[in-house]
């Protein structure tokens, strides 16, 4: 028996383009995103599907890729952290996590702002319990994640057309 190692080779369209990828067939999509195809947004977090760190877009569709096989994403839209600003022009949910300081340490910001992309393409005026109900499945270690509700909600009104700006925030008076 010779000592060769089988390849899988898939197509699909990762971030609005064609990728030809070969890859050992056991690995995930986590795994073929990060070591093959060197788009390091996309995090491991826990690897067992609770923390929501490694969520990206499979048809529009929030996914865990650590669970998730590479093999799976055959003929398939996958969108990463990567993929989600246009050209230069961030998308608004980037916009709104920066002015808000919504990212902390950043490590589940990609997570978050994916799933958050899926909802407010499904409802562009959700309420903050659909927020957290639609983000409960990723975790965040720094924040209360009072200021990740608030970016999407700010988000959400820029998408609406409204003229939103942050709330300022005051300590003892002064800005």
């Amino acid at each position: 028996m010779s000592g060769t190692k089988q390849k899988a080779h898939i197509e699909f369209t990762l971030n609005g383009e064609t990728a030809e990828i070969a890859f050992a067939p056991h690995k995930t999509l986590l795994e073929v995103l990060r070591e093959d195809l060197n788009l390091m947004g996309t995090k491991h977090g826990c690897e067992l599907g609770e923390c929501g760190t490694c969520a990206v877009l499979v048809d529009g569709r929030s996914i865990l890729s650590c669970l998730m096989l590479g093999l799976d994403a055959e003929g398939r839209e996958v969108e990463t952290i990567e993929g989600m600003a246009e050209g230069a022009q961030l998308h608004p949910l980037q916009e709104t996590f920066a002015d808000l300081g919504a990212a902390q340490c950043g490590y589940c910001t990609p997570g978050f702002l994916l799933v958050a992309k899926e909802l407010l393409k499904a409802n562009i005026d959700p309420t903050r319990e659909e927020i957290k109900e639609a983000l409960s499945g990723n975790l965040c270690r720094c924040t209360g994640y009072l200021k990740i509700y608030e970016a999407v909600e700010l988000a959400a009104a820029r998408m609406r057309g409204e003229e939103a700006e942050p709330v300022k925030e005051t300590i003892y008076g002064y800005e």
